[in-house]
């Protein structure tokens, strides 16, 4: 008796509400903060055309497309066409040479603790079966093959912690501009709820909440149901894109993006991952050229300026459409993992120092 009363107390303790006072109240996962580095992965039908002006995210493709007086779509015409559009791209993107047992042996060997996969960036197209985007995701067209499934999957095997990014808003879908209040309930919430259902991640990494608070994106009912009845890990990692007015306020870690890590502590967790991509692309961008990439050293600065103020590094890598990672990718990653194979205790599990060395001291 005594046990069973323990065991519904401790239920109950544990219990989120669906409002940031109680959910706020959740601490970042253990895992999370001992593992330091973690791989990014931006890729979809943008990676059809991969191209953007330099400095320029070329998964914004489509919606730098609408600019008739910008660079993107003046390559857009002169590559393809007026009349091609943006969808046209989908049956292109093949990922026909796509292996995720490689791409996870890889992000094995690069000494990454976990791996977050677009699983639906700004333009609506899902990377699995989602019933919400008919004919807008890789298995209906395209590929023909769950390729989210497929690489949680693979990289689970090897040890790694595997998760999704998700975009909340799509730039162009008809029922978001018509209604955002059906949109969340009829189409955004049915997805996020699938994509936990069907593969476990343990991270959600949210994006494209700027447009609307996150009562409007029904953002802590949704967190409520991750973590008290989904069949999420326990240990589920979320960041803090949940609303226009969450970024550095809720959530469970911050998320600066080419961002100033100096200025300070950004959340009360204090708490942070840095999300860069090797150029300064996210998506593959074939006009960025072996130049504009950082070099292993640079990488491996970036590294550990971030750890040791106490954040992770999300690094970001654009594989092409067809499912390679580029092979320039492939060396920085490589690179990086030999360096913590030998360095690696200095660097994973580590704590934030509570003063920096003064230069006097050396």
């Amino acid at each position: 008796m005594l046990l069973t009363s323990f065991v519904i107390a401790t239920a109950i303790a544990t219990a989120y509400e669906p409002t940031w006072e109680s959910l706020d109240q959740r601490p970042t996962p253990q895992w999370f903060e001992d593992a330091k580095f973690g791989i990014f992965i931006h890729w979809g039908v943008y990676s059809v055309p991969s191209w953007a002006p330099k400095d320029t995210y070329s998964e914004w493709y489509w919606n730098h497309m609408q600019n008739k007086e910008g660079a993107t779509w003046k390559f857009h015409v002169e590559k393809y066409g007026e009349k091609f559009q943006y969808q046209d791209f989908a049956p292109m993107f093949k990922a026909e040479l796509y292996d995720p047992d490689q791409w996870a042996d890889i992000f094995k060997r690069s000494g990454a603790k976990y791996v977050v996969l677009t699983s639906k960036h700004h333009d609506g197209f899902c990377m699995w079966p989602s019933a919400q985007s008919w004919n807008w995701n890789a298995m209906d067209i395209g590929p023909h093959r769950d390729l989210a499934g497929e690489l949680i999957n693979a990289v689970k095997k090897t040890g790694i912690k595997a998760g999704f990014y998700y975009s909340l808003y799509e730039w162009f879908n008809p029922l978001y501009k018509q209604d955002v209040n059906r949109y969340v309930e009829e189409h955004m919430l049915p997805q996020m709820k699938d994509l936990i259902i069907r593969y476990q991640p343990d991270v959600l990494w949210p994006d494209g909440e700027w447009d609307y608070p996150s009562s409007i994106w029904r953002s802590t009912e949704f967190l409520a149901w991750l973590f008290n009845e989904s069949p999420a890990p326990k240990d589920i990692a979320v960041n803090d894109r949940w609303g226009k007015d969450c970024r550095n306020k809720h959530g469970g870690f911050a998320t600066p993006e080419y961002g100033h890590i100096s200025e300070g502590p950004l959340m009360g967790k204090g708490l942070f991952e840095e999300c860069q991509g090797m150029g300064k692309s996210f998506g593959y961008n074939r006009n960025e050229a072996a130049e504009d990439y950082r070099s292993t050293t640079e990488l491996l600065h970036l590294l550990i300026d971030n750890v040791s103020r106490g954040g992770n590094l999300l690094l970001d890598i654009g594989p092409s459409a067809d499912g390679r990672i580029p092979e320039i990718m492939q060396e920085r990653l490589l690179e990086m993992g030999k360096w913590l194979e030998v360095n690696g205790e200095a660097i994973y599990a580590s704590d934030v120092w509570k003063e920096a060395p003064k230069m006097e001291n050396f």
